[in-house]
């Protein structure tokens, strides 16, 4: 950080660091990325809170912490190729799209679909393809993935998704009730089957299945 960085960004670091992400690289692309970009106007003098905010369509931008968090949890590399499920302002996919070397995101509302697609081309962020669709049933033509992140809460991951893993992949979404605490899961692809592991409880929207008729 330079001499000229603002307070609120300095503190946003410094509380990541706190609370246990130490990973230089998704620090590095937590300070590169502009939170303030990904919010609405309202909320622009919160941006660097670690608080989730409201956006359209009823969602949430994620607390930059359990950003920061899932984000250290998928170990990235350049090599890899990225699906994320819920797209929202597109602030997730943009931190990805600094460690990763593509990255598809989809989104059920048009309206966050069509906004992150803008505004992740207006930010010069090129390895993001944004896509409109169901996040429970990825179109087989997008093959497999290395990484896999939700960020909205299922009951269950769908075994379909876990199949859609790389060998070595790793997934990470939010499992629980749609309305209560949910716990984050991560799951790592190996030759005998999946180990799958609970880390931190966490808060997220439902995830729904199918594309959003109105929005």
């Amino acid at each position: 950080m330079s001499a000229t960085t603002p307070p609120e960004k300095m503190m946003f670091q410094l509380t990541l660091r706190r609370r246990g992400i130490s990973d230089q690289a998704v620090l590095r692309a937590m300070e590169e990325v502009p939170r303030e970009s990904f919010v609405e106007q309202t909320d622009r003098a919160d941006a660097y809170c670690d608080t989730a905010l409201g956006i359209a369509c009823g969602q949430t931008i994620s607390q930059p912490f359990v950003v920061a968090y899932m984000t250290e949890q998928l170990k990235l590399q350049k090599r890899h190729r990225v699906l994320e499920i819920g797209t929202g302002s597109g602030y997730q996919a943009a931190v990805l799209s600094r460690l990763a070397g593509h990255v598809v995101t989809m989104e059920r509302f048009r309206t966050l679909a069509d906004g992150a697609r803008r505004r992740l081309e207006d930010l010069g962020y090129h390895n993001i393809e944004v896509m409109l669709g169901d996040g429970f049933a990825v179109p087989e033509q997008l093959g497999p993935f290395d990484r896999i992140i939700v960020t909205a809460a299922m009951a269950q991951i769908p075994d379909e998704l876990m199949q859609r893993l790389e060998p070595e992949g790793i997934l990470i979404a939010p499992v629980g009730p749609p309305h209560g605490v949910q716990t984050l899961v991560r799951i790592v692809r190996t030759e005998t089957g999946f180990d799958r592991k609970e880390l931190v409880d966490v808060r997220f929207v439902p995830a729904l299945p199918g594309v959003a008729k109105e929005l």
